[in-house]
């Protein structure tokens, strides 16, 4: 076992389901001195669920720069941080790749403790090919999204990102524009929650599917490759 001092853990949390969560997590969480989340008042409600009574930071994509020298110079002076996001693991989709990049400048050692992620499940659930896959986050809201989908059309390995529920029957009409109606997509929403779904089936029928049904909560789409 390795015996170096670690500043900085990156800590993943339960994407819905708050049993999701390691032994080892808690074990973190309960002995870090600080614990900087996204959202502090999701936060809260976990640590409240596992009895842990920690200082909260907020750390989020609108401060991450202006609090990035402090939180270095408090582990430089031997604060250990544990780093949390609202749901999944720091860093993927969510805020964590700047702190980590500058805690590596400061020599500072960094422990990522593996966990949930939303993307796994769904790729696994999709019945696509596992063995190469591409993960490209959220798609651009505006500028470069109709660019980005016409690359990603000739792309033979299967693709996964994530949707917010307000913009997914506007994607899934791209995709029928872009890689065509027939293309199969699985869309999963809520995963790990009372009310967890997967659609499986062409990108018109998904489309067709949402439409009748509507959309709520959080979305991981994945699409099938070009075959060859």
């Amino acid at each position: 076992m390795s015996t170096e001092i670690i500043s900085l853990y990156l800590v993943p949390t339960p994407i819905g389901n708050l049993g999701d969560i390691t032994l080892r997590a808690l074990e973190v969480l309960k002995k870090a001195d600080t614990i900087l989340a996204e959202d502090t008042r999701t936060s809260g409600v976990l640590l409240k669920h596992y009895e842990i009574s920690k200082p909260l930071q907020s750390f989020h994509i609108f401060n991450e720069h202006k609090t990035l020298a402090g939180l270095i110079e408090r582990m430089k002076g031997g604060e250990v941080i544990a780093l949390i996001s609202d749901a999944g693991t720091p860093g993927i989709s969510d805020p964590g790749f700047l702190l980590v990049r500058e805690a590596l400048k400061a020599g500072l050692h960094i422990d990522c403790l593996p966990g949930a992620t939303a993307l796994i499940p769904a790729l696994v659930k999709s019945g696509f090919p596992t063995d190469r896959f591409v993960f490209e986050g959220f798609l651009p809201h505006k500028k470069g999204r109709q660019t980005l989908l016409k690359k990603l059309a000739e792309e033979d390995r299967t693709i996964v990102f994530y949707e917010s529920p307000h913009r997914l029957l506007k994607t899934l009409e791209q995709l029928i524009e872009f890689f065509g109606a027939g293309r199969n997509v699985s869309v999963s929403r809520e995963l790990t929650k009372m009310f967890e779904e997967t659609f499986t089936g062409t990108a018109q029928e998904a489309h067709a599917y949402f439409i009748a049904k509507g959309v709520k909560g959080e979305i991981v789409l994945v699409i099938d490759g070009k075959k060859k």
